[in-house]
């Protein structure tokens, strides 16, 4: 544990030495002294460890294959999969996953995913959208991979980092990128 006071079995997770974390995002500057804490521990946690990746792997191929026929049932039941099964080898509760159609837009861009951990009586949900918002194509398949991940890691720092907040900072996305090499072995995907 380290002194960090986050929990966590002998290699699942990895710890940033107070040196090797670098300058937090601007919004730092504007969180309440409650929240910064929160924000560093997020920070110094750099990797999550699968127990066995290579058992993921044949999933990771599903989503892409469902992606790539366009089928956003087929897209939704893998991930859903994925989930399940990433979940199950962190020991951890499981989420319900949502594949909508086109991203939603606004003036501040378009939406990737959500992460939804309010609603009373089920799991929480991660929403994902496969088409992009102007020209309805298709999300390519890592920037796909990387969304979904990218909300995986928002449960993982509820579930297993015990945050109470989930922030973006620089060990969230290192978190993220970790995962992403475990699962997609060589580049390959």
């Amino acid at each position: 544990m380290g002194g960090s006071g986050l929990p966590g079995g002998v290699g699942r997770l990895s710890f940033a030495s107070r040196e090797a974390t670098g300058m937090p995002f601007a919004y730092y500057e504007r969180l309440s002294a409650r929240n910064k804490r929160i924000y560093r521990q997020s920070d110094s946690v750099e990797k999550v460890e699968l127990p066995d990746a290579a058992a993921l792997r044949p999933l990771v191929g599903e989503v892409a294959e469902a992606l790539g026929d366009e089928d956003r049932r087929a897209t939704e039941a893998a991930c859903q999969r994925l989930a399940d099964a990433m979940l199950r080898q962190l020991k951890l509760p499981p989420v319900r996953i949502s594949v909508l159609a086109a991203r939603p837009s606004r003036d501040w861009g378009e939406l990737h995913g959500y992460y939804d951990p309010t609603k009373a009586g089920v799991p929480p949900t991660i929403t994902l959208w496969m088409r992009t918002a102007q020209k309805k194509q298709v999300v390519a398949f890592r920037t796909f991979l990387r969304t979904f991940l990218h909300e995986i890691g928002h449960h993982l720092d509820y579930e297993l980092l015990r945050l109470a907040e989930t922030f973006h900072t620089e060990g969230f996305y290192k978190r993220e990128s970790s995962l992403f090499r475990q699962l997609v072995a060589n580049g390959e995907a």
